[in-house]
């Protein structure tokens, strides 16, 4: 599949595999949910991320079962081995908020605060330290992302942000923010692009999942220190933007 294919034709067994998919993941999901509500606040911070994110190995596994995605990824060994740094991604499937938590560990992720509020899932989603930001307010959201996000890092927690902002059809860019450039020189850490294609198997908002290989690549580390976020922005937004296309994501 392509950015510029048109999706293929959701037949019988496509709607049923889905299905099959949906029928383990939500009782898991509430079940599992409930149980990290229990044990999650007795545990220190990056044992918890540990834990509550255990079941994102069943997701990506009964994903490939039910439906035959799976995810290829190059460029694994550029994440830094050690220290805080920011990531920015592309958006543009409910996949990568599953799969980036076993990618990037331990993590925490700019979210929509409307995540938070709901029930079981988004309580527990709540102790993994996200930046819940309130996107109908704008300078409101950069400042809370800024000083979050610093003390974030401070702890050597590296930081995942979507510069989309939301999630975008399959061949759209949309406007990248600069949020994550700025966080990254204002802290002095590594910015670390991270592009995929998952909207192809996996569209966003979309019951019907496809076969096929989800790639991701990680691309190298981009230093801070003594750059403006100007080109720091523009040289990790490049990267993106070509890594996408190169994937067939992006027209």
């Amino acid at each position: 599949m392509s950015a510029t294919n048109a999706a293929p034709k959701v037949s019988p067994l496509l709607f049923l595999r889905s299905l099959l998919y949906y029928a383990g993941f939500y009782p898991v999901t509430m079940v599992f949910s409930l149980i990290c509500l229990i044990i999650g606040p007795l545990l220190p911070f990056r044992t918890r991320f540990k834990f509550l994110t255990l079941i994102n190995y069943f997701y990506i596994a009964w994903l490939r079962i039910c439906c035959g995605v799976k995810v290829r990824v190059t460029g694994r060994e550029n994440l830094p081995a050690e220290g805080s740094y920011v990531v920015i991604a592309n958006h543009q499937s409910e996949w990568e908020t599953l799969y980036f938590q076993l990618l990037i560990r331990p993590q925490a992720v700019v979210l929509k605060r409307e995540l938070l509020r709901i029930p079981l899932f988004g309580w527990a989603l709540a102790l993994l330290k996200p930046i819940a930001l309130d996107r109908s307010k704008r300078r409101g959201a950069l400042k809370q992302l800024l000083e979050q996000g610093k003390s974030r890092l401070a702890d050597g927690i590296p930081l995942l942000i979507f510069p989309q902002g939301t999630r975008l059809p399959v061949g759209k860019l949309g406007k990248l923010n600069k949020g994550g450039a700025m966080l990254a020189v204002s802290s002095e850490v590594p910015i670390v692009p991270v592009a995929h294609n998952a909207g192809l198997y996996w569209p966003g908002k979309s019951f019907i999942k496809y076969p096929g290989t989800v790639e991701v690549a990680v691309g190298p580390a981009i230093a801070t220190q003594g750059r403006t976020v100007d080109e720091v922005h523009s040289e990790s937004t490049a990267w993106l933007e070509e890594a996408m296309k190169q994937q067939g994501s992006l027209d």
